[in-house]
């Protein structure tokens, strides 16, 4: 009996989620990014996940933003202080926890957080953003 509440209690812990754009700018929201930046964030999960927090690059970056695991998630990088493999399940706290430390990071480095993304280029004109989240009520 035991074996059988674990098994599907496992299962759960390590499925993902593909989000849809007004789901996950409400998630970020109520994980506290700010709300002007919203339209930005979803439209770099957009840009390197399509929504998806089970997402693995061939470069080794995990989740939604896909966070790498040279610098920001164990093992090897420890930037964020996370597992790389706590980055692709349906819980997105840790994701979000870890995007505000490389945001500051790079921020105070480069002056613009964003542009620890690759893809921000493709996000950071405000039109373009709000295109991710025209039709959400947030």
């Amino acid at each position: 009996m035991k074996i059988a509440i674990f098994v599907p209690l496992l299962m759960a812990l390590v499925e993902g989620k593909i989000f849809n754009n007004c789901e996950l700018a409400h998630q970020l929201i109520k994980h506290g990014l700010p709300r002007d930046e919203i339209a930005t964030w979803v439209c770099i999960a957009f840009r390197e996940s399509s929504y998806n927090t089970k997402a693995v690059s061939y470069s080794h970056c995990y989740g939604l933003f896909q966070i790498c695991q040279e610098w920001w998630c164990s093992p090897p990088g420890k930037g964020c202080g996370v597992k790389c493999t706590q980055l692709i399940n349906d819980d997105i706290a840790d994701d979000v926890r870890c995007v505000k430390i490389i945001f500051e990071q790079t921020r105070r480095l480069t002056g613009n957080g964003f542009s620890a993304w690759e893809v921000y280029p493709m996000c950071k004109n405000a039109s373009s953003a709000l295109s991710y989240v025209k039709d959400c009520t947030l």
